[in-house]
């Protein structure tokens, strides 16, 4: 018992000191995106609107409580699973260029997400259990393209993970030539990455979906670590591999799909994030899970901060952003990975 606390204390200083650092980042992150826009204020009204003086400021308050600060939200929460389920992918499949945009998980969810647009489904669930399905049918897809007669071969899964993607990019330019729909410019700006839709409304059910997800993976974190080591030494350390694996899999395909329906293809962050913050604070899943959901969360709001900001008039798709950033990343890793 004493070895088990003495070892546990460090981990438990690390992940306090971490959630601290990057949760400080997260609140400056959040009150940049609510504060800045293309309307000039005084720091002044703006800290009283939050503080609750509202009807102060009309004008201003409707601004910040009902489009700045719903887009703020969804950001930090779309930021954070797909950080997460980047980190997921990488760990699971041994491969450090995995992520959910890049392996064709994104895609598949698009393409149910626009099936169940074209269908008239509601956000949840109906295009929600469409987009969870394109999941999981494009994973099963490139574990079975990349998979040998004994086992995934690491060097395959990025090549089968394009593939697939560029053909669930193929599908949804064809359903996208065959639609007469009003809303065809919508979901071309929504395939791009899409923060603009944000709305209170909706956060509840997204939050009941995360929220668990998040908690079943900081639970497994450990186990993942083990996996780290190989599925020959988890299994004699008492790790059922294939239910932890699945489990996982699972579990990040969900949170990705459900994310999707919500602002569309947003690449690479599951990418950029999972390395720099495995660079700062070292391979541990236990620090790692909690790092990547608030240090995803911040990214992706400064990202939408950009978004909004660079262009003279309007805004650009917050997926303009991340690929700016990321793409460069990944040619690098590729690079460096010498495939």
């Amino acid at each position: 018992m004493k070895t088990d606390c003495i070892g546990a204390s460090p981990v438990l200083q690390r992940i306090t000191l971490v959630c601290l650092l990057l949760g400080l980042l997260l609140l400056v992150s959040a009150f940049l995106g609510v504060a800045i826009g293309s309307t000039d204020q005084s720091l002044g009204r703006i800290l009283a609107v939050l503080a609750g003086h509202a009807n102060r400021f009309p004008t201003l308050s409707t601004i910040i409580l009902k489009i700045r600060l719903p887009r703020v939200v969804l950001a930090a929460l779309v930021g954070a699973t797909l950080s997460l389920g980047g980190l997921l992918f990488q760990a699971l499949l041994g491969n450090p260029l995995a992520e959910p945009y890049i392996l064709g998980i994104s895609g598949g969810s698009a393409v149910g997400a626009i099936l169940g647009i074209l269908l008239g489904l509601s956000p949840f669930p109906g295009m929600a259990l469409l987009a969870f399905a394109g999941s999981m049918a494009t994973l099963s897809l490139v574990l079975l393209i990349a998979t040998s007669r004994y086992a995934v071969k690491k060097d395959s899964l990025i090549l089968a993970g394009v593939m697939v993607n560029a053909f669930c990019g193929s599908i949804i330019m064809f359903l996208i030539s065959i639609t007469r729909n009003s809303r065809m410019h919508t979901i071309l700006f929504w395939l791009m990455g899409d923060l603009s839709s944000a709305d209170f409304h909706r956060m509840p059910l997204l939050l009941a979906v995360l929220l668990p997800c998040f908690v079943i993976i900081f639970l497994l974190a450990r186990p993942m670590n083990i996996l780290l080591l190989g599925e020959e030494a988890a299994r004699n350390m008492g790790v059922d591999v294939r239910v932890v694996s699945l489990a996982l899999l699972v579990v990040t395909s969900l949170m990705v799909s459900v994310v999707v329906c919500q602002t569309g293809l947003l690449g690479f962050v599951g990418l950029v994030m999972p390395h720099l913050l495995r660079l700062l604070f070292g391979a541990d899943h236990r620090v790692l899970v909690p790092a990547c959901i608030l240090g995803g969360g911040a990214f992706l709001i400064l990202c939408d901060l950009l978004a909004r900001s660079l262009p003279a008039q309007g805004e650009m798709p917050v997926g303009v952003i991340t690929a700016m950033i990321g793409a460069p990343i990944f040619i690098l890793l590729l690079w460096r990975s010498g495939l």
